[in-house]
């Protein structure tokens, strides 16, 4: 039987031993260059940290960008594309990829609007449905994917279609707008919470993104399944015949990228105080760049939790630095999409020298 290595194991001959490469050798130069490629993103995310700083504007001697409130609207701005990349780490580590997530998130904004203001349903029942709609939407997505054999991009291409085609017959093609109160067409008050923060410094949806974001890392280190996604992710066919039950491991890892869209979605929400089926346009571009920049390979395989976390920051403080120096938007995707192809030249760069 086929010996699957868990994340981070070695092998038994490190590649380019027989070749006599020093970057193969054990405790040669090449660990070293494999331990800083693996803190890749946490160096990067100190680096534009340090360059926002540095380039901050300033008031009355304050850089701006250090103001609790300023690091506050970071984090919060993070937090929806931060849950995403969550579950689209999984799906990547998987060796596919979901366009899905962003129209997910925009049906379950709308969802959740619609369901606690035109239906009466309070916040738990409402919450539920969109949650159990956003697993549901994903499962489906990773079954046709494992059972049928159609490729991720394929099939959550069409699902990108298919959960914004709901969304606008579900909102009528327009936004619903979330008033509170106890009275008709109003929402619980308590879903305000959504827009507040924990001693008025950290809000609540960084709260939420961190909590996610832990729980996530811990899954990725301690878990069967964790080792299952990532054997597959390898070597798909070395895994099934190794046991490892394909089909249920890519249905559930589907169904977290689209549970974790819907509670995005929820958060989406609260935050704008509606749902709108245009809402989560472009997000799933954004999760796969925190991914891509975490430095998890688009291949499959490879990867870690921590790195998509950092990812995520990372973008998060880049977009508000420029936007502090109004930097003209379109100059600001440029400098994004030429951070992704630098984190992409240096996934290549580690696989060259692996």
């Amino acid at each position: 039987m086929t010996h699957l290595r868990e994340p981070g194991e070695r092998s038994a001959a490190p590649p380019g031993a027989a070749a006599g490469r020093w970057w193969g050798r054990p405790g040669g130069r090449g660990d070293l260059v494999e331990r800083l490629f693996a803190v890749q993103s946490l160096f990067a995310l100190l680096v534009v940290f340090v360059l926002a700083v540095v380039f901050s504007p300033r008031r009355d001697g304050e850089i701006l960008f250090l103001s609790t409130e300023n690091l506050g609207n970071v984090v919060r701005a993070v937090s929806e594309i931060g849950i995403i990349a969550v579950g689209m780490t999984f799906v990547v580590l998987l060796g596919g990829i979901d366009l899905s997530v962003g129209a997910i998130l925009g049906l379950s904004a709308v969802g959740t609007a619609t369901l606690m203001v035109d239906s009466g349903l309070g916040i738990l029942p409402a919450v539920t449905v969109v949650l159990l709609i956003g697993a549901v939407f994903g499962a489906l997505q990773g079954y046709a994917t494992a059972r049928l054999g159609i490729q991720s991009f394929i099939v959550t291409l069409a699902g990108l279609q298919v959960a914004r085609g709901l969304a606008r017959i579900w909102s009528g093609g327009l936004g619903i707008p979330i008033a509170y109160g106890d009275g008709p067409q109003e929402a619980p008050p308590a879903f305000e919470i959504l827009n507040g923060s924990v001693n008025g410094v950290l809000p609540v949806p960084a709260v939420l993104f961190v909590g996610i974001g832990v729980a996530a890392i811990v899954v990725l280190r301690r878990t069967a399944f964790a080792r299952h996604v990532y054997a597959i992710g390898g070597n798909e066919k070395a895994a099934r015949l190794s046991g490892v039950p394909v089909l249920r491991v890519k249905v559930a890892v589907f169904a977290i990228a689209g549970l974790l869209a819907a509670v995005a979605g929820v958060i989406h929400a609260g935050q704008l105080n509606q749902g709108s089926p245009n809402d989560g346009a472009g997000y799933e571009l954004d999760a796969i760049a925190a991914v891509v920049i975490g430095g998890t390979s688009l291949a499959g395989g490879t990867g870690s939790m921590g790195g998509t976390l950092a990812g995520a920051l990372l973008l998060g403080i880049l977009n508000n630095i420029l936007a502090l120096n109004n930097i003209d938007a379109n100059v600001q995707l440029l400098i994004k999409g030429l951070v992704i192809v630098a984190a992409a030249g240096l996934q290549k760069l580690r696989h060259s020298i692996a």
